[in-house]
């Protein structure tokens, strides 16, 4: 199986060419002109080929082992703290008696919440 070798290819690139004055678009759509460029075929020196076709190489690219579990770690970690965290005590503005959490209207003065 062939293989794009596209770490050499810009390295090769950015030797060569100024990357001066230039945004991350310019540089990448030059990169690809660049690329694209008829150059002459090293292996066979009267038959003109793409530059892409001389970065391919032969080797076996084995894809990357992934590995799909989760580890939870910082503010995730403590968010998931076995202790309970107990809601705050709520009181009425109006006249200031202590509520439950859940209440939505103060139960002496009657002022909804």
């Amino acid at each position: 199986m062939q293989a794009f070798d596209g770490k050499k290819a810009a390295q090769d690139y950015m030797s060569t060419n100024s990357m001066s004055y230039s945004t991350p678009e310019l540089i990448l759509n030059r990169f690809a002109f660049w690329l694209g460029d008829t150059v002459t075929n090293p292996d066979n020196k009267s038959e003109p080929t793409s530059r892409v076709m001389t970065y391919m190489t032969r080797e076996v690219v084995e894809p990357p082992v992934v590995e799909d579990v989760y580890v939870p770690s910082g503010a995730v970690l403590n968010s998931l703290a076995s202790h309970k965290v107990e809601d705050a005590p709520k009181f009425c503005p109006e006249c200031g008696m202590k509520l439950s959490a859940k209440a939505k209207f103060c139960h002496q003065c009657g002022i909804t919440q």
